[in-house]
């Protein structure tokens, strides 16, 4: 089966610092890939170099297969690949419910534009319905009218990932989903994800939670300094010697603890 996502020989680099050397990897539809490494090796701007935040220097992505590493951001997105950030950003004035909203008047494009009042005022309809359904899985339903600023990091968090959503993407990219994340909500998180990737979607997720990792994800790949040095399950990680090398004096004793 053709992957959904395919990732070959991408190279980036930021002056004359190379941040990504000859990655490539695939990821298929409803797999769970956790993408690991200590920080600064890579993993977000992986991210942006797929979502066209920061076009690759050379290389190739391919999509569905259909390269996208020279389109827009807008273009990407339309496609069906999302993604949240580690600091999620959120609008001062709009609540929450109106953010998630908003994403899906930005997955519509201009097409909603052209639409005739009545239709364009269904959509409207349809988006609000759908985002409250939304709200309801990542457990924010109880917050949808509170000023989207006003969330705790966690909550934003959460909120990112329900806006992501909006687009009914094919891929969804998350960067450090559980950072900030109330542990009472950690496993409603990890099963959420799951009916995810049970429904088709790809999920690629940057995490440093171990736990998290061995609990959701079906294989992982490690970055360190830029270049991929492993690909296996999260059962294999602590006894990766590439691996425990990579994270050494950045918590290994942490790394074999959790898996």
């Amino acid at each position: 089966m053709m992957p959904i996502l395919q990732v070959n020989d991408l190279s980036k680099a930021f002056g004359g610092n190379k941040v990504l050397t000859s990655v490539s990897f695939t990821l298929g539809s409803g797999e769970i890939l956790g993408l690991l490494g200590p920080n600064g090796s890579g993993k977000s701007t992986l991210l942006n170099t797929i979502s066209g935040f920061a076009p690759a220097d050379s290389g190739s992505i391919h999509f569905a297969g259909q390269a996208i590493d020279r389109q827009p951001t807008h273009r990407i997105i339309a496609a069906g690949i999302a993604r949240t950030f580690q600091l999620p950003a959120m609008p001062e004035k709009m609540t929450v419910l109106e953010v998630v909203m908003a994403a899906g008047t930005r997955a519509h494009g201009l097409w909603s534009g052209l639409l005739a009042w009545r239709s364009a005022r269904q959509i409207e309809q349809q988006d609000k319905q759908k985002a409250r359904h939304l709200l309801e899985v990542m457990l924010l339903t109880r917050v949808q009218d509170l000023p989207a600023a006003a969330l705790s990091g966690g909550q934003k968090k959460l909120l990112g990932i329900a806006c992501a959503l909006m687009g009914d993407p094919q891929v969804l990219m998350l960067d450090e989903p559980m950072a900030g994340v109330h542990p009472h909500l950690r496993q409603q998180l990890v099963e959420t994800l799951q009916r995810l990737s049970s429904q088709g979607i790809a999920l690629l997720v940057i995490e440093h939670d171990m736990h998290f990792i061995a609990s959701l994800c079906q294989r992982c790949i490690v970055l360190d300094r830029g270049q991929i040095v492993a690909s296996c399950r999260p059962d294999e990680l602590a006894n990766n010697q590439q691996v425990l090398e990579a994270y050494l004096g950045h918590g290994t004793a942490s790394l074999r603890e959790a898996v």
